[in-house]
């Protein structure tokens, strides 16, 4: 498949203040992408702004608030003359029994992964249409497989992987191009913040190989990369994951199995566990909520 040459372009991302956002933002920078960097930290995203090779700005912007990301998409494009590539890669994560967990942290995982997406997809697609761009959206392996204790960020990612194929055949006689792109456990803050709990961390280690490993943010991000420049349908950033398309219809009743005896396992020690969402990505976003209620 051809490469697109990315110099010069415009690459729009959010969650762009860490984790795959900031070292995307980087790898395309390098490349002589010109970034708009969209999260909730500002600070943050200054620091990032700071660290990239070329031509950049920052937004503050909740990716679930559609007059917001519509102000966005509007200033980005004014500022820098064209949207080439949007990377829909904000999210947030819980984990924990579904029957204990705290319905608006729940709720929240769909509205930043699921809806938040659409959102972005929505303010940026006019721009796309007109400079017959690429839109990636970031997914997950909690797209292609369930797993207990993760229903929220499992039911985020395969809905949002649903709606971006929706999305492809939607827009793509009109030459906008449509990707999503599937990460096992990469090293992020999100990852780091879930294996603080004791019962998270041992179930993940006892998947089976290579479900099982923490993989290096780098790699992963460099495969991202190569599907950006490639406009590619599908991204795979563990090398492993194109693999389990072909099994994921089997997988269910697998993990409805497994997870059963797993769970039993697990169940004198499953009280008392957050409920909130994880990591630094999640106590900003619990912050800009308390921020907008006050």
């Amino acid at each position: 498949m051809t490469r697109v040459n990315l110099e010069g372009r415009v690459a729009v991302i959010t969650g762009a203040a860490r984790g795959v956002g900031e070292l995307l933002a980087r790898k395309l920078s390098a490349r002589g992408v010109r970034v708009a960097l969209v999260g909730l930290e500002p600070d943050a995203l200054r620091e990032v702004a700071g660290r990239l090779h070329g031509e950049s700005a920052c937004w503050d912007a909740d990716v679930t608030d559609d007059e917001a990301m519509a102000r966005v998409a509007e200033e980005a494009e004014e500022r820098f003359g064209r949207i080439d590539i949007v990377v829909a890669n904000a999210g947030v994560a819980t984990g924990g029994p579904f029957a204990d967990s705290d319905p608006e942290s729940w709720r929240r995982v769909i509205e930043v992964n699921l809806v938040g997406s659409a959102v972005t997809a929505r303010a940026f697609l006019p721009a796309l249409l007109r400079s017959r761009g690429y839109l990636l959206q970031i997914a997950s392996l909690a797209a292609l497989t369930p797993a207990p204790m993760m229903t929220a960020y499992c039911a985020s990612k395969s809905g949002v992987e649903a709606y971006a194929h929706c999305l492809r055949a939607e827009v793509g006689h009109r030459g906008v191009k449509v990707g999503v792109g599937y990460l096992s456990w990469t090293d992020t803050d999100m990852v780091r913040g879930a294996d603080r709990d004791d019962v998270m961390r041992e179930l993940r280690q006892r998947l089976p190989w290579p479900s099982n490993k923490t993989y290096p943010l780098g790699p992963a991000v460099d495969r991202l990369v190569e599907g950006i420049e490639r406009r590619s349908a599908h991204v795979y950033g563990q090398w492993w994951l194109r693999g389990m398309q072909g099994v994921r219809g089997c997988l269910p009743s697998v993990i409805g199995t497994v997870g059963q005896r797993e769970m039993r396992r697990v169940a004198d020690r499953l009280t008392g566990m957050g409920t909130g969402l994880v990591g630094a990505g999640g106590a900003a976003d619990e912050k800009h909520r308390t921020t907008v209620r006050h």
